[in-house]
């Protein structure tokens, strides 16, 4: 049209001037503009065609002139100044003026012209460019960067260049060349510097690629230039502005992919201008597929990528592309006589990469064999190389580690880690660095080690299993030079991050499964330590244990001993908690003493190491004995130090010690046992000889002593932490004789020290608390020894606690407060609070009988909660001077108060008979503190204010002895201890060392069972705060695990004193308090999946038993939820029933558990299978069958009813298994009940509809329920008659059950010889004849085989089934409950808190139940599987399953209403089927409902015919829905659907995208097609696209990836009418 109107202007008028003149007037409009530049190239071409036609007339010279006043006039000013026009309309204006001035420059004639306008434009781009660099960039200046002078200079270079000449101009089209690049790989952030590299990318270097060879080397070597900067190098190098990179490439991919331009060598190895031939072409097309975070460099990159294929398939040519190291393959290649080949891989590659854009593991999974294809290709069997560069098949896996979505990594991770499963792989760097980078990233990631569904709970986690395997694998094909530099940098790298506990668990466990070799030396060593030091952040002492013991396995595996020496071991080896992970006696001890064995010789000799005094013995007890004796030593620096030496030393040494002892009881396990002793006294010489002149040497360094007793005492603690018994142990019997032999000089050392004034300063505290501990060592050992009167220890004791006293009642004399006074106290205080648990723990040391002695009275009139006041300022100086192992005075103060409180806590244990209950009661107390105990317990109240939490522990011990004397006089007071206890606990987190002692006691002293029982009588304030107490505890459980499990597991206990004379007691407290019971047995709290992880992770390592060394060494503290409900079922399990009270209390309990039943049935209906409600339902009903042998005939009078209405509720199958279970034990003991039961039958269908099938099954087991019955004829005739009528219930799911109960009542009546079943004889059999020879495959029949195989009528007896095994592990796993309810019965057996009687047999399933395998059928109710409302039950399905959508598929009748009254309309029915079943969005169903109506299908198919009453559905069909038929085929029921129709002749045509998808504008539709729409987000699953014909997509040219499902639906039914209308 612009070509007409040009001709028409110009035939308006001969002289063109004046249509120029006249255009460059005015407004410069955008319809202006470009009308000005189609006038001016109607111009060019009539002079390029040699000046004929009607501008013929105008001289050439008149036309230059004009040209030359139109370019300087009008389009250099509107260049420089755009106009008024809008932003969005900018641009054409600009285009425009451009186009018009390149043709005023060739009209005018002057060469030099266009060069000048370049410099021009060049100018101002440059003073855009040193704009945008400078900082704090103005408004102004910011919008000209992506304004009219970016934009206006790029145009005009864009339209200037073809004029430029390249002999000429080719220093301006170099510089022009530079300054575009520059602009176009400029900072890569968004707004205005973004739009610009765009438009210099876009617009620019494509123009100027047409300028010759030499632009376009200017501009690659300018890109190599910045691909490669220096000191990059390596095929590690980071790519700097890939994204602007590709963004350039992209642009120019035409011009540097084509043909080499052989005149164009550019200098180095890579001669020509081939990028192809160029490494770092392919890194930056690398890192653009794998690193990119943005879509569209990475669609760029593949663009790139394409093109390169597609070029080197055109032309032909042979070549490679060099690589980084010489071993390598190359980066590309092309061989023509491989073309076929290679076009699949790139083909295969380009398809993988464009599918990992959608982030959908639905599509994505199908893809992936390919990419197993690609390894095929890449990889030389018969030769062993690669044949493709591997960093190829690596930006795959990069791309997939870097998604977004979880599942796509997880998928990602395993699809690596299964490599070496199936091939063995050439090594490559390659996967070395990708190991050691992108995956070990990845794999931090805790969720990803989840189990697979339908994996069992402690089976571990499939990824770490996979990880393991190849980690060994991967190591073995390694090469030995670099086998060791691989696992340095994999330790390396699990150092150099925070890792959660799983992560690094199964990291340390596949290393430690890794097969021996010398692969680290003395830097791995350090680095597995530093690894350890990373496990010890997390909380899970468990987790924490085994990471530590593998990750010793690994260093007992991999270390090379000859590089290594036996300090830098022992260095290590202290970095391991011996409590957690190196316990004696273990497996890994063992080891560990084997591994020092058999390397002993080969360790590197440490340069400190000598031999002194050890001619027959080896090398490690050499060091051993000299680290003794260097420890044992005194410098003369360290006599002037006053401060404990650090514990560290100590620790090592008495490790190494006893590896060493146990080393050599290892080489000398035949041998006599004086070895060992000769070896441990040589060991122990120095340290013995120091001990024994503690008594008689005044003068002997205090850092000496400190470091014996700390070395004795930790000898002592690393013995005890043995696993196995400590009598059996030889080492052990020798140390406590050597240790026996210096106690008379140890005990005499700590007693001048401690009451001589000899520790006074803040330092000595860490030193008395060291003295006393030893003290308490000797103690213990005394006694295991044997106690005897007058040994070293008692006498000892005695004048202990005199000094001890006579040094308090000193300091309270008045005395000034001096730091040695007051220290001394606390230091007289700690000793006393010493000898008062030794006292307790350890009757023998009673020095005196029950008759208070001057200790006794001492303490009882001493001032509680008396506080140290700080020594005099001119002390204070010298106090504050210590270094930082002395306490703050706070501290300290505290100390002391703890061990007043201590003290206290022994006297009142001793004088407990003592106390009153009112003070009333004692008119001259001579134990005040005990026998006034309102001041005591206040005195506790103000305690708690004023100690740390770590300190209270003694004070709840006291409280615990005097609460319940005085809950009766003092409620108020009480209670209010209550409160302000339990603040201290819920400030506290479980993660503290001391919350689950705190808890402990708390828990002691408030739930008493004496005060539990007071509190129950006198039913007062005190009884209600403890119940809410007990509540605020349950609360606290669910985000505390093990919280409500000491509160259960310490009431029980109480309740119950002992198994044997349980029957006979009363539970008089328990009565009062059953719901604590109830909560016990119904809790169980629903994980987060983090929560889950922590607890499959802790049941993965427990189930390795042994193998773990942790779960040796760490006690199981038994904190997991499901022991609060074995707790509370192996207490009911004790309970007598021919107890009065225990039986009052199991009736109470049952009807409280029914309530609840009835309560958690009404909140909610119908709910989600597994739910928290569907939880709790299950447990009520796994109580009520433990309570079952303890109901009586009266008592089931009155619940019998509601167990009954039970059977009427929605609910999941496992409820109902026990529901109906219990219903055949009440029929089967008490056949009373039968009438009540045979009414269940009779109410009116509404009140049932399916849950008939609950009593149905029941009567499946008649023969048990009738065992009892003497008269057996009227029951069945009963039965039979009941069950003959629901055989002809209109619902398949009733008659089947019925069928079956049909079919065992029956056999039963059979059996009889009855003669009056006679008469139904024929009826009966022919009825069970017929389904049993039910014709077809259909799933009727299948159901009607499944319901007889099915566990609960086939294999399940109710009576010898009944055991604990059954309620809580066997029937949750067959009847589809999640794993988190499945509690094994080893776990009933292992909790022996609660034993029960050796007589207790039912425990174990007396049937094989438990090896059964859970079955494809489920029995529900309508509605209570999902809580979806449409959805229905399996079984009432059944019928439909056979053809379910010919149900709803209108008759002939209905179709030929249809097409009458669309013939009324005038409307043609075409033979198109649309199906949307896939769709669940109700406003795309709605428009598409009314696109079909439109254009004329035959049929639209939904998923659900509901959605058509939907709001939305109807707002966009406007009533289509009335003018179309609609069918219901629902997604399970597809697959048939689509064969039906295939065999009719239908094409069937899916949209959606795939490898082998055709163009829709290029595809025919049959007259019969089908077109099948995917869903919103998944698209067509995998399954279903097997069932296509062909696969149409929709071209796109836009950067998002997918259309709206009704759009795409309405474009594709266009389409189909469009094709048939054109035959027709």
């Amino acid at each position: 049209m612009e070509w007409v109107l040009a001709e028409a202007l110009l035939a308006q008028s001969r002289d063109p001037r004046v249509l120029l003149g006249a255009l460059c007037q005015g407004e410069p409009s955008v319809e202006r503009v470009e009308t000005l530049r189609f006038f001016l190239q109607r111009l060019e071409d009539e002079e390029a065609r040699g000046g004929g036609g009607n501008a013929g007339a105008c001289s050439a010279a008149l036309l230059q002139e004009a040209a030359r006043e139109a370019a300087i006039g009008y389009l250099v000013p509107l260049l420089r100044s755009p106009g008024p026009e809008p932003l969005r309309l900018r641009g054409r204006v600009l285009r425009a003026a451009a186009g018009g001035l390149r043709s005023c420059v060739r009209l005018a004639g002057v060469q030099q012209w266009a060069a000048a306008l370049a410099e021009d434009a060049l100018r101002d781009l440059l003073a855009v460019r040193r704009d945008s660099g400078s900082e704090g960039i103005s408004r102004e200046a910011s919008y000209r960067l992506g304004g009219p002078d970016t934009e206006a200079a790029v145009e005009v270079l864009v339209a200037i260049s073809p004029c430029l000449r390249p002999h000429e101009d080719g220093a301006l089209l170099e510089r022009v060349s530079q300054a575009a690049l520059s602009l176009a790989l400029g900072e890569a952030e968004a707004g205005p510097a973004e739009e610009a590299a765009v438009l210099a990318a876009g617009r620019l270097l494509p123009a100027l690629g047409r300028c010759g060879e030499g632009v376009l080397r200017t501009v690659w070597e300018g890109l190599r230039d910045a691909a490669a900067p220096s000191g990059a190098s390596g095929p590690g190098a980071r790519l700097p502005s890939v994204g602007r990179q590709l963004l350039v490439l992209s642009a120019l991919a035409e011009k540097l992919l084509s043909e080499p331009c052989a005149g164009l060598a550019l200098h180095g190895p890579e001669a020509g201008l081939d990028a192809r031939q160029c490494r770092h072409f392919w890194r930056i097309v690398q890192a653009g597929l794998a690193e990119a975070e943005d879509a569209l460099t990475r669609k760029r990159a593949r663009y790139v990528l394409q093109t390169a294929v597609e070029v080197s398939a055109e032309q032909g040519a042979d070549f490679a592309c060099g690589a980084w190291e010489a071993n390598d393959p190359s980066l590309f290649w092309w061989y023509e006589k491989k073309k076929d080949e290679l076009l699949k891989f790139w083909e295969n590659y380009i398809l993988i990469m464009e599918t990992l854009e959608g982030n959908q593991i639905h599509v994505i999974k199908p893809v992936l064999p390919k990419l197993n294809s690609l390894f095929e290709y890449a990889v030389s069997e018969e030769k062993g190389f690669w044949l493709f560069h591997p960093s190829w098949h690596m930006c795959i896996y990069k791309r997939m580690l870097e998604s977004e979505n979880k599942i796509l990594t997880k998928e990602g991770i395993n699809h690596f880690l299964e490599l070496y499963e199936t091939k063995i792989l050439p090594f490559s760097s390659e996967f070395s660095e990708f190991i050691v980078g992108p995956l070990m990233d990845a794999l931090s990631e805790s969720s990803l080690y989840s189990r697979s569904p339908g994996q069992l709970i402690g089976t571990g986690s499939p990824l770490g299993l996979k990880l393991q395997k190849f980690l060994v694998t991967y190591i073995s094909l390694l090469p030995e030079e670099i086998k060791s530099n691989f696992l340095l940098k994999f330790i390396q790298k699990m150092r150099s991050r925070h890792w959660c506990a799983v992560p690094i668990l199964f990291l340390s466990k596949a290393l430690a499964n890794v097969p021996r070799c010398k692969a680290l030396g003395v830097e791995g060593l350090l680095a597995l330590r530093d690894v350890l030091q990373c496990t010890m952040i997390t909380h899970q002492i468990l987790l924490r244990g085994a990471a530590q013991c593998y990750l010793l396995q690994t260093a007992i595996n991999l270390v090379d001993v000859e590089k290594v020496s036996f300090s830098d071991v022992s260095t290590f080896l202290m970095s391991l908690r011996q409590d957690e992970s190196l316990g004696r006696g273990t497996s890994l001890w063992t080891e560990l003493c084997a591994w020092l064995h058999v390397n002993e010789s080969c360790f590197r000799q440490s340069s400190n190491c000598s031999s002194i005094g050890l001619q027959e013995t080896s090398s490690l007890n050499a060091y051993v004995k000299n680290l003794v004796q260097e420890y044992i030593k005194s410098s003369a620096w360290e006599r002037e130090n006053s401060f404990m030496p650090d514990w560290f030393e100590a620790k090592l040494l008495a490790l190494m010690i006893l590896l060493a002892v146990d080393v050599e009881e290892m080489r000398n396990q035949y041998s006599e046992k004086r070895r060992i002793q000769n070896i441990l006294r040589i060991f122990l010489d120095p340290l013995l000889d120091a001990l024994m002149k503690f008594g008689t040497n005044a003068y002997i360094p205090l850092l000496k002593t400190d470091r014996c007793l700390q070395l004795l005492l930790k000898l002592l603690h690393t013995c005890l932490l043995k696993v196995s018994s400590t009598q059996d142990d030889e080492v052990f019997t020798l140390l406590q004789t050597f240790v026996m032999s210096t106690t008379e000089a140890i005990s005499e050392f700590i007693l001048r020290k401690l009451t001589m004034s000899e520790v006074s300063s803040v330092s000595d505290l860490d030193r008395c608390h060291l003295y006393l501990m030893v003290l308490t060592e000797l103690i213990n050992l005394h006694r295991k020894v044997g106690w005897k009167r007058g040994n070293a220890i008692w006498r000892v004791i005695s004048p202990l606690k005199d000094a001890s006293i006579r040094h308090l009642q000193e300091m309270s004399n008045g005395q000034e407060p001096t730091l040695g006074r007051q220290m001394q106290k606390v230091f007289s205080m700690a000793s006393l609070a010493m000898v008062c648990k030794a006292i307790d723990q350890k009757p023998e040391l009673q020095l005196d009988l029950l008759d208070p002695g001057p200790m006794e009275r001492f303490l009882s009139t001493f001032q509680l909660n008396q506080t140290l006041q700080k020594p005099h300022t001119e002390e204070q100086s010298s106090f504050f001077e210590e270094s930082s192992s002395s306490q703050g005075w706070g501290k300290i103060v505290a100390q002391f108060i703890h061990d007043q409180w201590v003290c206290l806590s022994f006297l009142l244990k001793k004088y407990h008979t003592l106390i009153p209950t009112t003070e009333s009661e004692i008119l001259e107390p001579f134990l005040p503190a005990v026998q006034m105990p309102v001041k005591t317990l206040r005195s506790a109240l103000e305690a708690l204010t004023i100690l740390p939490s770590d300190q209270v522990l003694p004070v709840f011990q006291c409280m615990k002895i005097l609460i319940p004397k005085l809950l009766t006089s003092c409620e108020s007071l009480c209670m209010e201890s209550f409160d302000m206890a339990w603040k201290i606990i819920s400030s506290l987190s479980n993660t503290q060392l001391i919350f689950w002692s705190n808890l402990k006691a708390f828990v002691q002293f408030v739930f008493d069972n004496k005060v539990l029982t007071i509190a129950a009588k006198i039913k007062g304030q005190a009884y209600f705060k403890i119940k809410e107490i007990m509540y605020k505890i349950i609360e606290m459980s669910a985000i505390k695990t093990g919280v409500f499990n000491m509160l259960i597991n310490y009431c029980c206990q109480s309740w119950i004193v002992s198994t044997s004379n349980v029957s006979q007691g009363s539970l008089s407290s328990a009565k009062h308090y059953s719901e604590l019971v109830l909560e016990a047995c119904i809790f169980g709290t629903v994980f987060r999946r983090d929560q889950r992880l922590i607890q499959d992770v802790q049941t993965f390592i427990e189930n390795l038993g042994p193998q773990c060394a942790a779960n040796i060494v760490i006690e199981n503290a038994k904190r997991e939820d499901c022991y609060v409900r074995i707790c509370a079922v192996k207490f009911l399990c004790l309970l007598d029933g021919s107890n009065m009270s225990h039986k009052l209390f199991v009736e109470d309990l049952a009807i409280k558990l029914l309530e609840k039943d009835e309560l958690v049935s009404k909140s909610r209906t119908r709910y989600c299978v597994n739910s928290l409600q569907h939880r709790v339902k299950n447990r009520i009903w796994q109580t009520l069958l433990v309570l079952f042998p303890i109901f009586d005939q009266n008592f089931l009078n009155g619940i019998i009813d509601k167990i009954f209405q039970a059977g009427f509720m929605n609910n999941q199958a496992s409820i109902k298994y026990f529901i109906e279970w219990i219903i055949i034990l009440i029929l089967h003991k008490f056949p009373q009940f039968l009438p009540k039961f045979w009414d269940c039958f009779s109410y009116g269908e509404e009140k049932f509809k399916t849950s008939i099938c609950t009593f149905l099954s029941v009567l499946s087991h008649l023969d048990i329920i009738i065992q009892n019955i003497p008269e057996k004829k009227f029951t069945l005739k009963q039965a039979l008659i009941i069950v003959l009528q629901w055989c002809f219930n209109h619902n398949f799911s009733i008659r089947l059950y019925a069928l079956l109960a049909l079919k065992k009542i029956w056999n039963m009546c059979k059996t009889s010889y009855v003669k009056e079943f006679v008469v139904l004889s024929s009826v009966i059999e022919s009825s069970l004849n017929q389904v049993e020879n039910m014709h077809g495959t259909g799933n009727a029949k299948k159901n009607w085989q499944r319901i007889q195989e099915h566990f609960f009528f086939a294999k399940f007896h109710p009576l010898k089934d009944y055991c604990l095994e059954t309620i809580f592990y066997i029937l949750p796993r067959l009847s589809g409950l999640i794993e988190d309810e499945w509690i094994a019965i080893d776990k009933f057996t292992r909790f022996t808190d609660i034993p029960l009687d050796a007589g207790f047999q039912w425990y174990l399933s007396q049937t094989q139940l438990c090896e059964l395998k859970p079955g494809d059928w489920s029995q529900q109710d309508i509605g209570s599987n999902s809580g979806e409302g449409d959805n229905q039950s399996e079984w009432t399905d059944v019928q439909k399953k056979i053809i379910p959508w010919k149900n709803n598929v209108p008759d002939l009748e209905l179709e030929l209403e249809f097409q009458d009254r669309a013939a009324k309309l005038g409307k043609s029915i075409g033979r198109l089927i649309v199906v949307g079943s896939l769709i669940d969005k109700p406003t795309n169903l709605g428009g598409l409902c009314r696109t079909c109506e439109i254009f004329g299908a035959s049929v639209l198919v939904v998923g659900n015919l509901h959605y058509i009453s939907d709001k939305q559905f109807q707002h966009l069909s406007v009533s289509a829905e009335q003018w179309l038929p609609l069918v219901e085929v629902k997604p399970p029921q597809l697959i048939n659907y689509l064969q039906q129709k295939k065999a009719e002749g239908y094409t069937i045509i899916g949209v959606e995208q795939t490898a082998r998808s055709l163009d829709l504008t290029q595809y025919c539709f049959p007259e019969k097609s089908l077109l099948l729409l995917g869903n919103e987000r998944e698209g067509i699953p995998a399954n279903l696209i097997q069932q296509l014909d062909v696969c149409v997509e929709i071209p796109q040219q836009g950067i998002i990836r997918s259309l709206n499902v009704h759009v795409s639906g309405a474009l594709l039914i266009w389409e189909y009418t469009r094709q048939q209308l054109l035959q027709h």
